[in-house]
């Protein structure tokens, strides 16, 4: 299944308590549970000021629809066409 990258413009994303996070987590799975299992969120990255998620889906028009649904902003998707690690440079 195809991995997405999207992110997320949320001013002071990175001061956000762990209760706000959890509250955010939890909208976002809700939405995912209504969706199926075809789309998939991996992980998140917080910084400063953007949210930088990781998800597989069968196609951008489906993380949109989970934006949304959630509320989320999603200023960028960008399909993953390689996952590199140190392993790579073997």
């Amino acid at each position: 299944m195809p991995k997405y990258v999207i992110e997320r413009e949320i001013p002071g994303a990175g001061k956000l308590t762990a209760e706000q996070l959890k509250v955010v987590s939890q909208t976002s799975c809700g939405v995912l549970s209504k969706m199926g299992p075809e789309i998939q969120w991996v992980h998140s990255y917080v910084t400063d000021d953007k949210i930088y998620c990781i998800y597989n889906a069968p196609n951008e028009e489906m993380v949109l629809e989970h934006a949304k649904q959630g509320g989320f902003p999603a200023n960028s998707i960008n399909k993953v066409s390689a996952v590199i690690d140190p392993i790579t440079a073997e």
